[in-house]
């Protein structure tokens, strides 16, 4: 299915076109056929092979019900511009055509109604050279009659060769469904209706309301039950939930937890193009936000020229790259919107407005991992999945753990802070050379030790659940000759560990042979047990020459030393995957 708004003056024959495009009127109301205007959205369809079946939603043309308009317009994708040959350009013409212009509306179709009373020719004129200004420049104009038929054929190969150069929706994205009618049926229950831009509703299908889970009981469009609908198209939905007494024209529905609420977002604002002097060429203090087929209303805080924080008065699901527009309800002036950030930071000091600015000038609103992760410093990729980043194929990010992305400028700040704070405590504390990872992630500020982990770097090492670094191997000058003795001591005979005896001669007491441990210049085994650091590659080396698999007994005697540091050496080789313990409690050395 496609989708298809009108647009255009009240009572230039919208309604009358679309019947005459589809045989059906989009007029529902008693009201609306009284007064011959359009109050509430229309909506009626009809088959254009080979593009197969188009809807439209037919808006309100009258300046009273232009909140009605926007939200029709809101979620659609291509418009059907309607002015009348026998009336000059008309204000909701310029209006209509401005807020399309705001949401960056591209296709469309115009078409000259009434072409059948006079001349159509100033009217088509007039209409190419308007659009020209606007993001529609370039659409067809079409000369039509909806009493007489003359023009439909023509009008019908251009909205053909339209629909054919639209973007195909992501059966495959989120949901986000705006609101537009809500009904109650006897027997079914509630019913909203809606445009779906993109993603897929099936019966059975889990929505969110807000908090508040709701279920898909039936789905239909146009008018018939379907199993499931993909965008963009036309729905209707038969939903239950414990309480529906909110869910109305205006409310969102949404696939469970893929979108960010947000009452405040940072936007860059594309000037009305009809103001003049008279008029400020930014928001005021307190527009309406149209987005879809809500409005909401909004404190507008000016950052710099074009860019302005948004405070809304309730919560919306919005994404980096939506469109949306400001409206003065006093002006009747419009602003057209993209969302730069709808996850910002606070501003929490003089001078932050003027800051924040300087980091969105060169944010276009396109979704761009790296320029969010550099931005932002430090976000969870769960965030930018909700606000629409794709998280792949990021060239500049710093490191990378745990769902945690770091920019490459706070990476390097915490590598160099890693590095200060390392080697201030190896010089307070050269007993303790290292500092645990903990306490470096909660100095840093970060919120896992796997993200301190990838931020470490060369001459720091990890060891023990420790960073190191050079300062490390360097030891107090008591503590150093001891090391050498053992040094000495194990010159001849490297598995024969010094008895405790030994070691307390040395002053090698407990601390003393961790700290040089850390440092890597001993490798204990256990307590009051110790060897030179590599002995236990050369172990593995040698008792891969025994009869494979061996015993303890047979290991202690191929290595020449005593029960008491070979069972410890086995225990730290089948740590170190060198060997391998058999259920029978022998050994084989691992290729």
């Amino acid at each position: 299915m496609h989708v298809i708004a009108t647009a255009g003056h009240v009572d230039h024959g919208k309604s009358t076109l679309v019947k005459a495009l589809t045989g059906t009127d989009p007029d529902r109301l008693e009201e609306e056929h009284r007064r011959g205007l359009s109050i509430q959205l229309g909506y009626c369809w009809t088959t254009l092979e080979p593009v197969g079946d188009v809807a439209f939603v037919d808006v309100p043309g009258h300046e009273r019900f232009l909140s009605t308009m926007l939200s029709g317009i809101g979620p659609v994708p291509a418009v059907l511009f309607v002015v009348a040959a026998d009336d000059p350009w008309m204000p909701q013409a310029a209006e209509h055509l401005a807020a399309l212009d705001a949401l960056g509306v591209s296709h469309g179709v115009v078409a000259v109604t009434r072409s059948d009373l006079v001349d159509p020719g100033p009217a088509r004129d007039r209409a190419a050279a308007e659009l020209s200004k606007t993001s529609l420049r370039g659409a067809p104009v079409v000369t039509v009659s909806g009493r007489t038929g003359q023009g439909l054929d023509e009008l019908r190969s251009q909205l053909i060769a339209m629909v054919e150069s639209l973007p195909v929706a992501d059966p495959a994205a989120d949901v986000r469904l705006w609101v537009d009618r809500r009904f109650s049926i006897k027997g079914a229950g509630t019913v909203v209706t809606g445009t779906l831009s993109a993603g897929r509703i099936c019966g059975g299908d889990s929505l969110a309301f807000e908090s508040q889970p709701v279920r898909v009981r039936g789905v239909q469009s146009l008018e018939q039950p379907v199993g499931c609908v993909s965008g963009v198209g036309r729905v209707a939905l038969n939903v239950t939930g414990d309480d529906l007494s909110a869910l109305d024209r205006g409310s969102v529905l949404v696939t469970p937890a893929a979108w960010h609420f947000t009452d405040v977002l940072d936007v860059r604002v594309k000037v009305d193009a009809r103001s003049d002097v008279s008029r400020s060429s930014t928001p005021p203090e307190g527009p309406l936000l149209h987005i879809g087929a809500t409005s909401v209303a909004t404190h507008c805080r000016p950052l710099a020229d074009d860019l302005v924080r948004l405070r809304l008065e309730r919560q919306l699901p919005l994404r980096v790259g939506d469109r949306a527009l400001l409206r003065d309800p006093g002006s009747r002036a419009l602003w057209g919107v993209t969302v730069l950030d709808p996850a910002p930071p606070r501003l929490r000091r003089r001078g932050a407005a003027a800051e924040r600015a300087k980091a969105l000038d060169s944010v276009l609103g396109e979704p761009d991992l790296d320029s969010e992760v550099e931005r932002r410093g430090l976000v969870h990729t769960s965030l930018l999945k909700r606000i629409g980043v794709l998280v792949a194929g990021g060239e500049r990010l710093g490191a990378v753990a745990g769902g945690w992305l770091l920019s490459e400028s706070r990476a390097y700040q915490a590598g160099r802070e890693i590095e200060r704070i390392v080697d201030e405590h190896a010089r307070q504390s050269p007993l303790d050379p290292g500092v645990p990872l903990v306490a470096l992630t909660e100095r840093l500020g970060l919120p896992s030790i796997e993200l301190v982990k990838a931020v470490v770097r060369p001459p720091l090492r990890i060891s023990d659940g420790r960073v190191m670094g050079e300062r490390a191997a360097v030891l107090p000058a008591p503590l150093e000759r001891a090391v050498e003795a053992v040094h000495d001591d194990l010159a001849d005979d490297p598995f024969v560990a010094p008895t405790a005896d030994r070691l307390r001669e040395l002053g090698l007491d407990h601390r003393a042979v961790a700290a040089a441990a850390k440092a890597g210049r001993l490798l204990r085994l256990a307590d009051g047990i110790v060897l030179l650091p590599g002995a236990d590659l050369l172990a593995a080396q040698s008792l891969q020459e025994l009869p494979q698999p061996f015993t303890t007994s047979e290991a202690r005697i191929r290595l020449g030393t005593s029960r008491r540091v070979v069972i410890p050496l086995l225990a730290h080789l089948d740590k170190l995957g060198s060997t391998r313990r058999l259920p029978d409690d022998r050994r084989t050395v691992a290729h």
